[in-house]
């Protein structure tokens, strides 16, 4: 797999980012499109909104989290296709929560580099 790394969409776009892809389900409030410089808008492996709604970066729910987010990734095998497809040549998971440790974009860097790609 190759180099994927997590960045706020906050923070400025650098060109060792690769493939910048936004991972969240919503847009993120207060920034342009031309501010953020997504490559790409995969809101498909964002977390359903159930999930997100439940989680609500609560780090006391963080392993719970990843548990039932991975288990959404594992049956939304087209959008984790499109994905490593899209990151190729690295990426940067773009993601809007205040909490740099517990967001949807650090879980699906793990799930990504743990996971085996399909047979």
């Amino acid at each position: 797999m190759p180099r994927i790394q997590v960045k706020r969409v906050y923070e400025t776009p650098n060109p060792s980012d690769g493939v910048r892809i936004l991972v969240d389900r919503v847009w993120p409030r207060g920034i342009s499109k031309a501010k953020l410089k997504a490559d790409l808008w995969l809101k498909e492996v964002a977390p359903s909104t159930e999930l997100r709604k439940w989680f609500a970066h609560d780090p006391a729910k963080w392993a719970q989290f990843k548990r039932r987010y991975f288990a959404e990734l594992k049956r939304n095998r087209e959008a984790v296709a499109s994905f490593r497809e899209a990151a190729k040549q690295g990426a940067t998971l773009l993601y809007s929560a205040h909490d740099e440790t517990h967001n949807q974009a650090v879980a699906l860097r793990e799930y990504l580099i743990g996971s085996k790609r399909p047979k």
